[in-house]
Order: structure tokens, then C-alpha cells, then sequence
């Protein structure tokens, strides 16, 4: 006679554990401590205590404040506002990818629009932001001048913002330490010139972004005393500032410009605020054949500047890192703590470190 087949449960263990631990704190209705939990469900004390962190995370659980933890309501899922550069800026869509991943693993409803890296479309985007009620708005806008009006839009409607980069009032800053990422950027460019060219340099250009405002503007004002830290003999004249804006075709532009009024012999350092502009410096740098006499650092770090710095003799010999990946689970720990009225930092620096094209070459080699 056939034996009957026994029908197969497609359970996820920890999951059940965690489940476990609900129904203990539902019939227990009083709050109960990491020990008695541990005790009372038989499940490790490592499990049990994971478990309840990801609960208090979520909102399903709180802790006294003698440690203990109980059940409560379930909450109304977050939702947050993003609102990105540009989806053309490779980096802008790396900080959305970073925070899309994040936002996911953490339960928060994340709204995503596109600034387009236009004052108007920035504007438009906070009032859907507040009309839709978010409980928190990110914010990734280039234009400082109109920074003003989008934080009096949302703090109108009482909602908590981030901005990234580019300071906003009533906002919680998050981005870089600008002044610091553009020295380190000048001293690699200013090494270069020792190295390579006994120390003689013609020029010093900064590639800017002039409507972010001097916050961002203090990238190229570092690049300018990072090489001047070690190369103090050249003159303040032969220091250069040319409006970028930030953009590949704009930067090509300016510098193309500069380059047509100026000898392919001359010596020429350029501190790109964003790598995007060091591309376009790169572009006319190639156009014009004067590889040999000009270099460039950038700021970012993205695909295409990474890929071009394994390449033997690229004018990019160095770009700042500012760890985009970090940016999404950082920007929701900080938002989740703003919405739960924790004390936060005013300014949240990210982590940085410089990759240059030597380290490119080597880990390629490897």
C-alpha cells in the first residue's frame, strides 16, 4: 500500500521566532525584559535580541525606560520625500539607488521626483511633496538662491527636511565636508607637479559651480590652498576660477575658451568641483592634445571617471570619494531619528577618501 506523502510546511524559521516573540508580548500586556523574553520563548538570547531591535526599528515595538520592551499599535508607515539632483548626474542617481535600497530594507515608503537640476522644477516638486503630506523631505537641489523658498515651503506644512550638499534653512545638512575633500583634491594635483614636473606650474584652474553658492564654491577655494600648501611660489594671479556649472558640455566649454587664449606648453591643474566637469576638461584636454600638459582631480568618483583612471597616462589622475553608498542608509537612520524626535547633529558629514589613478592601475593589475 502506498505511503501517504507528507505534506511539506515552507516555513522561514526566524521568522516564526519573530513572531513568537509578538504573541508573548501580546499576551502578556505588560513590557518584559531581553532576559524574561529570552527565557519564556527559547529562543538564543542573540535571536531574541535581534529580533526586537529590527521591531523597535520598525515601530512595532518600544522600550521602556528601564530597558524593557513592549508591544505597540501598529504604526503608520513612514513616508519619505526624495528629491534628486538630476537622473542625467551619474551621481545624483547613485545617492537615489543607494537610498531606493535602503528605504526598502527599512520599511519606509520613499516618493521619488527629479529636480532636473532646474530652480522651477525644485520648487514644483517641494509643493507636490507637501501636498501629497510626506512625513520627511530629502532634498538634492543644485540652486542655492532658491533654497530660501523651498525650505519656507515645508516648513510651512511643518515637515522635517534633510538637504544634501547644499545647506537649506531649517534643514538638517548631510554631504560632504567641502573645503576638506577640495584641499585633498589640491594637494594630489600640487604632488603631481612636484613629481612630474619639478614644480613648475602655469596655472591653477578651478572648475566651479557658482549657483550652489560658497558652500560648494569652498571645494575649489580648498583645491586652491591645498596646492598652495605645497607649492607657495606660485602667484596668486595664475589662480583661475571658470563657471562649470557642474556639467560636462558646460566645462568643456569654459575651459576650451581658456585653453584657445593659452599655449599647449603651458603647465595646467584643474580642480573639477564634480567629476562630471572634470570629464568635459578632459574632452577639450584630448581635443586639443595637451595631455602631457594638463591634469585633473574630481570630486565624486563616479563609473566613467573610475574606468578612465585605469587608462596609462589619463589627464585624471585622482577623484575624491565621497561614499555614495553610505548615503542611503545614513540619510534614513537620520531621518527616522528626526521623525522620533531624537537629537540630531545640525551638519552630518559623510566619509570621504581619495582614489587616484595609481590605485585604479594597481587593483586592475591585481
Amino acid at each position: 500500500m502506498p505511503q501517504p506523502k507528507i505534506k511539506r510546511l515552507y516555513l522561514i524559521p526566524i521568522l516564526s521566532k519573530a513572531l513568537d516573540i509578538l504573541e508573548l508580548l501580546e499576551a502578556e500586556k505588560k513590557p518584559l525584559t531581553l532576559e524574561l523574553i529570552y527565557q519564556r520563548s527559547a529562543i538564543s538570547k542573540t535571536s531574541v535580541y535581534r529580533i526586537l531591535k529590527t521591531f523597535v526599528h520598525r515601530g512595532y515595538v518600544a522600550q521602556t525606560q528601564d530597558g524593557a520592551y513592549r508591544l505597540v499599535s501598529r504604526p503608520k508607515k513612514m513616508r519619505f520625500g526624495f528629491a534628486g539632483q538630476s537622473a542625467e548626474m551619474p551621481f545624483s542617481e547613485a545617492v537615489t539607488s543607494s537610498l531606493r535600497a535602503a528605504a526598502s530594507s527599512s520599511g519606509i515608503e520613499l516618493v521619488v521626483r527629479d529636480n532636473r537640476y532646474d530652480a522651477d522644477t525644485a520648487i514644483k516638486n517641494a509643493n507636490e511633496f507637501v501636498t501629497e503630506g510626506v512625513d520627511l523631505i530629502i532634498e538634492f537641489q543644485i540652486e542655492e538662491h532658491v533654497a530660501p523658498s523651498i525650505a519656507h515651503i515645508i516648513a510651512r506644512a511643518g515637515i522635517p527636511l534633510i538637504a544634501i550638499d547644499i545647506p537649506h534653512p531649517h534643514a538638517t545638512y548631510f554631504g560632504v565636508d567641502n573645503f576638506q575633500v577640495g584641499f585633498e583634491a589640491g594637494e594630489l594635483l600640487a604632488q603631481h607637479a612636484i613629481s612630474k614636473w619639478k614644480s613648475k606650474v602655469d596655472w591653477v584652474i578651478g572648475l566651479d559651480v557658482a549657483e550652489a553658492g560658497s558652500f560648494v564654491q569652498s571645494r575649489i577655494n580648498g583645491a586652491f590652498v591645498g596646492v598652495r600648501s605645497l607649492l607657495p611660489e606660485i602667484p596668486q594671479e595664475s589662480y583661475i576660477r571658470l563657471d562649470g556649472r557642474g556639467l560636462r558640455e558646460t566645462s568643456a566649454r569654459v575651459l576650451g575658451d581658456f585653453f584657445k587664449r593659452h599655449s599647449r606648453t603651458e603647465r595646467i591643474l584643474i580642480a573639477a568641483a564634480t567629476d562630471t566637469s572634470a570629464l568635459g576638461a578632459l574632452q577639450v584636454t584630448v581635443n586639443g592634445q595637451r595631455e602631457k600638459s594638463v591634469v585633473i582631480a574630481g570630486q565624486d568618483c563616479i563609473p566613467e571617471v573610475l574606468e578612465e583612471m585605469k587608462k596609462p597616462f589619463s589627464p585624471i589622475i585622482g577623484s575624491i570619494s565621497h561614499q555614495v553608498q553610505t548615503y542611503g542608509p545614513r540619510l534614513i537612520q537620520l531621518g527616522v531619528a528626526i521623525l522620533r524626535g531624537q537629537s540630531v547633529p545640525p551638519y552630518n558629514y559623510v566619509h570621504h577618501r581619495v582614489v587616484t589613478a595609481d590605485m585604479m592601475r594597481e587593483s586592475e593589475a591585481g
